[in-house]
């Protein structure tokens, strides 16, 4: 088994940056890649960036590119996601998760982070 853990959200003003952490254990071997998703009230929920787990292939959704940066620290089993220039429209729960090769879904997730940004 896999599991993935998330931690670094807040409270941050508009302009401000946070760094999210997503601490994996367990079968970290079955890991192909990880990645950040995002959930508002009401809203669905959107994949922001993801990177795989052997490789530096990294991947960003439209809404977030050139403001967030997704890294990898394979000795700590570590998924980073630095936020900066945070908007109001960021503010949702983050939630870390991670999938196995050929999976069709993302099969370990976390429980979720808060990040709410502030005018």
């Amino acid at each position: 088994q896999v599991h993935v853990a998330e931690s670094g959200g807040g409270l941050v003003q508009a302009g401000g940056s946070l760094r999210l952490s997503c601490a994996a254990s367990g079968q970290t071997f079955r890991i192909s890649a990880v990645a950040w998703f995002r959930q508002a009230p009401g809203q669905e929920r959107e994949n922001v960036a993801q990177i795989s787990w052997t490789s530096s292939t990294t991947a960003y959704s439209n809404s977030v590119k050139g403001r967030f940066t997704i890294s990898r620290d394979n000795a700590e089993s570590t998924v980073y996601l630095q936020m900066n220039s945070l908007k109001p429209e960021d503010t949702a729960v983050y939630y870390c998760a991670a999938t196995r090769p050929a999976s069709p879904t993302w099969d370990y997730w976390g429980q979720g982070t808060q990040v709410t940004v502030s005018t």
